[in-house]
């Protein structure tokens, strides 16, 4: 059994100026099981996002990727946090990215089951791929590279997409495609929900990859990345609040592609992070500076506290990019295995123990306590604060100073970066 009630209206540029997520209250009476929503408008007219939260907070969050959810308490569609439906006032959460000058009409149904819905059979992809045995050691150790006693560098990918969001793999999918890669961690960095994070230790352990747990914080002024075991960001509250909130936690936030067209990062902050995602995937022309140009101008000048590391933003097999392009390396306590291994990859970045390459067999720059170390970057060019010189050998350690410093070829193309 079921009732249903609909909602509709027309949301207009005010509303939209006025603050970006409009909350709708609904109803729910005692004895509901189950609660569906479903938002239908134009989406050849604008763009609307979608969200929920229940009398205790917040409940999930898809954005512009599905028009329509279901919460249980045992199930809820990706995206969504499955628990009590408790009678009170609930509010649809609409996010009112675009809003066209002459309004956006709307109808949002709200259907309250009695009894619960049977739950959906998960969709099979096509994409799915089941890798081959995972290599025993880190990806670092494979290369032969060096690490100080105790720690192990790790190559991995900051930034990556479920279908609980706008990718269109589910958790474990996604951590195979990773182990496939050659990845020894993975950042799971859904927009603005946890729900995913639940996942992650089973998909890790039947994939053999390390999953790190991340959320996208997103807005129309910019993202940022919330990674490790930290719990919802609140995207609706200030940058600031963010940075604040993930490090009580015990976490790290990173800027996101900062100037990457529509979702550069434009927010004003008092307390900048000094990590940042300064190598994005689209920065598919490293002759082109601007990337390093911005997070000059972000640290104030002083690059040598800035960490730099990079994201693949992996949503769908058929982008053709896989993650780990680029790479993110981090120096981090351990043997590379074990259930400590995402705390220590978030520690490592957190401490700044990071390099970034474009793929994981890439030429390298490594930072080794008071040296460099410059691996496959036979002719290429190191550059620095007060630093030029052409590396010579496959294998070549070089004085270290403070600073952002990147490998280039002699055509200008940024090959690694380190800091």
């Amino acid at each position: 059994m079921t009732t249903r009630a609909a909602i509709s209206g027309t949301w207009t540029l005010d509303d939209r100026l006025a603050g970006p997520v409009a909350e709708v209250p609904v109803e729910v009476r005692p004895g509901t099981a189950a609660l569906t929503v479903r938002l239908s408008y134009d989406r050849s007219a604008g763009v609307l996002d979608l969200g929920c939260a229940g009398p205790s907070g917040f409940r999930g969050w898809s954005g512009g990727a599905r028009s329509e959810y279901t919460i249980t308490p045992t199930w809820a569609t990706p995206g969504y946090l499955p628990g009590e439906i408790e009678p009170g006032v609930w509010r649809v959460l609409v996010g009112l990215h675009r809003v066209p000058a002459g309004g956006l009409p709307y109808e949002i149904r709200v259907i309250r089951h009695v009894r619960p819905p049977v739950r959906p059979r998960r969709r099979r992809t096509r994409f799915a791929r089941v890798p081959g045995p995972v290599p025993p050691e880190p990806f670092a150790v494979r290369r032969r590279l060096p690490s100080p006693h105790g720690y192990r560098w790790l190559a991995g990918d900051l930034h990556a997409h479920t279908d609980h969001s706008d990718g269109t793999l589910s958790v474990y999918e996604l951590a195979c495609v990773a182990a496939t890669a050659g990845l020894d961690f993975l950042a799971v960095t859904d927009h603005n929900t946890v729900s995913h994070h639940t996942e992650l230790a089973a998909a890790s352990a039947l994939a053999g990859v390390v999953l790190v747990p991340g959320q996208e914080v997103t807005t129309d002024l910019g993202h940022a990345n919330a990674l490790g075991d930290v719990g919802w960001i609140d995207f609706r509250r200030p940058p600031d609040e963010w940075a604040k909130a993930v490090r009580d936690r015990g976490g790290v936030l990173s800027v996101n592609h900062p100037v990457a067209a529509g979702c550069a990062w434009r927010h004003a902050m008092d307390d900048r992070p000094p990590v940042v995602e300064l190598w994005h995937w689209s920065w598919l022309d490293r002759t082109w500076g601007a990337p390093l140009a911005w997070a000059q101008a972000w640290a104030g000048g002083l690059s040598g506290d800035l960490v730099v590391v990079g994201g693949g933003d992996y949503h769908r097999p058929e982008e053709g990019h896989p993650p780990g392009a680029p790479t993110t390396w981090v120096l981090a306590e351990g043997d590379g295995r074990g259930p400590e291994t995402a705390g220590a990859v978030v520690r490592a970045v957190a401490e700044g123990r990071t390099a970034v390459s474009a793929s994981p067999g890439g030429p390298l720059l490594l930072r080794m306590e008071d040296e460099f170390l410059a691996v496959d970057a036979d002719g290429l060019v190191l550059w620095g604060p007060d630093t030029r010189r052409v590396i010579r050998g496959d294998l070549a350690l070089l004085p270290a100073r403070p600073g952002v410093h990147r490998l280039e070829t002699p055509a200008n193309e940024v090959v690694a970066v380190c800091t």
